[in-house]
């Protein structure tokens, strides 16, 4: 292990290595014909200890229940502990699904970036918004980003022991002194020494550059991508994948921070700049290895690459190719439209503004239908104080304020994307019903672009 920087009382405290005693896993669901109903488990029912140990996470919860026998301690809603003994298939799985993945809590960042995207949200929301995740084993199970900053020794163990791979780092900038500049955090400035210690253990990572325009461009992104395609060479590579992506700013965000949105000048200059790149790494790995987010083409005006350059969409979760492929799809939702409805049915889309242009081919294919008719919206958010923003980002406020003026017709249709993970709320804290009521249309959320397809035109109920 590498010698760290002194730390402070506050993060001695917060990077301490005693043991936390985890809570109770509180079961969610109980899958139909598994072994957890067979065995009575009900949504409620608290898992203390499997064999004995307490597991920590859903992790350990998975490496406990591989054996064939185990002895499960449970409380059961009315409070009443179980001890629970049987025997089963090695690796079989028990059908139970959790509340929360992590039980003794989530390890939050100790970083101050300028840039950080939670930090840029007003006061007095809920507070799940004001949680900045620097978990790895949050990073493993859901592919959410870490800095690495935060670990102690025992959670290097834990990675190396468990095989914890691959991890997705929040990388910026490989510079130490620039890294502890833009994450105002002097453990930063270790992370190539941490991308080594994963190399000698042949564990893997997915890499993250949020690129701040006159902070990390130019000579340090490209010395950084560098640096980092270094490690994505040989039989066992341990930087699998590099996603570029362009800082997001708000309204809210702090005074005199020295940031800089990225503007379509800046924007077509680090395509340009990450495109050369990439052929010189392809011509080495076979593999782009270093992916511009969608948003740089749709900043710079510019066409989006083609599907098959994002080979095997490695960073599609951060925005790589996820616009490509949900037009691709769409383009297939599209292909087999009915020339007429029943009933005449007129409805809107609200996407990004962002976004417009890209989806107007398959609102005009959609146009073609008989008695059917499409309006798509493509809103700026004047609640994050953006003009070109993404859907996902898109609030109830900024809904209604640019959709309350105009002609919605039967229907609203809202990407699920806005809304909260199986919750209708956006990222204001509105509810989708007070957006419903405010702008008195029924409101239906769409989940994939065959189920867009469906709830426009009314399929099933109005297609023959």
């Amino acid at each position: 292990m590498w010698n760290e920087p002194s730390l402070s009382v506050a993060e001695k405290t917060q990077q301490s290595n005693g043991i936390k005693d985890p809570r109770p896993a509180v079961v969610e669901s109980v899958e139909p014909g598994s072994i957890g109903e067979d065995l009575g488990f009900e949504p409620g029912d608290q898992v203390i200890s499997i064999n004995g140990v307490k597991p920590r996470d859903l992790i350990d919860y998975r490496y406990l229940i591989v054996e064939e026998e185990l002895d499960l301690e449970v409380i059961d809603k009315t409070g009443k502990v179980h001890q629970i003994n049987f025997e089963k298939d090695n690796d079989e799985g028990l059908g139970l699904a959790f509340t929360e993945a992590l039980f003794d809590g989530i390890n939050q960042c100790n970083n101050q970036c300028p840039f950080c995207f939670i930090d840029q949200q007003p006061e007095g929301r809920r507070k799940s918004l004001y949680i900045k995740d620097d978990d790895f084993r949050m990073s493993f199970l859901y592919g959410s980003y870490l800095t690495l900053t935060n670990l102690g020794e025992k959670d290097w163990g834990r990675i190396e022991k468990q095989r914890l791979s691959p991890l997705f780092v929040s990388v910026h900038a490989t510079d130490p002194n620039l890294r502890i500049k833009l994450l105002n955090n002097n453990r930063a400035g270790l992370i190539m020494k941490q991308i080594e210690w994963f190399s000698k253990r042949n564990l893997q990572l997915h890499a993250q550059v949020v690129v701040c325009p006159g902070l990390n461009d130019g000579k340090a992104l490209e010395n950084t991508l560098n640096d980092l395609f270094r490690y994505s060479k040989g039989e066992w590579p341990v930087i699998l994948s590099t996603a570029v992506v362009p800082v997001g700013l708000t309204r809210f965000r702090p005074k005199n921070d020295c940031l800089k949105p990225v503007d379509t000048k800046c924007a077509k200059t680090v395509i340009d700049q990450v495109e050369r790149l990439q052929e010189n790494y392809k011509s080495f790995i076979g593999t782009n290895f270093a992916w511009l987010s969608d948003e740089w083409y749709l900043l710079a005006g510019k066409e989006l690459p083609r599907r098959e350059s994002y080979e095997d969409l490695p960073q599609e979760e951060n925005g790589v190719g996820s616009i490509r492929s949900f037009l691709e799809s769409m383009d297939q939702a599209t292909q087999h439209l009915p020339k007429k409805i029943n009933t005449p049915r007129q409805c809107s889309w609200v996407v990004g503004k962002l976004v417009e242009d890209a989806l107007k081919p398959a609102c005009a294919r959609l146009n073609k239908i008989d008695l059917f008719s499409i309006n798509l919206f493509g809103l700026s958010s004047t609640y994050w104080g953006q003009d070109k923003v993404v859907t996902g980002l898109l609030t109830g406020q900024d809904l209604i304020q640019g959709l309350q003026n105009e002609n919605l017709g039967e229907r609203l249709l809202v990407p699920s994307v806005m809304l909260r993970h199986e919750m209708p709320i956006f990222l204001d804290d509105m509810h989708i019903d007070e957006v419903s009521k405010a702008l008195k249309i029924p409101i239906d959320i769409v989940y994939s672009p065959s189920d867009f397809i469906n709830k426009a035109i009314g399929k099933g109920k109005n297609v023959t």
